[in-house]
């Protein structure tokens, strides 16, 4: 999945699970995954190889390159 570019500057792309997304530019941790719809309270995040911490993730600006795992944390019985 791509998000649409339409001005190069304002764009950068990432990966996520290995896969290349474009996103806006000075875009929080936070903000780029509650924009993919995720439920923060069911995610571990690895971004560039570290484990972060969710206290963390609205002050984590993304920057071109970045690698991020998103971790889904599911139950069962």
């Amino acid at each position: 999945m791509i998000c649409k570019a339409s001005i190069q500057e304002k764009y950068f792309s990432v990966f996520v699970n290995g896969e290349i997304f474009n996103c806006l530019y000075k875009m929080s941790l936070q903000d780029f995954l509650l924009y993919l719809n995720y439920d923060l309270s069911l995610i571990v995040i690895e971004y560039n190889k570290q484990i972060i911490p969710k206290c963390d993730w609205g002050k984590l600006i993304l920057s071109s390159g970045d690698s991020i795992e998103i971790i889904t944390i599911v139950g069962g019985g």
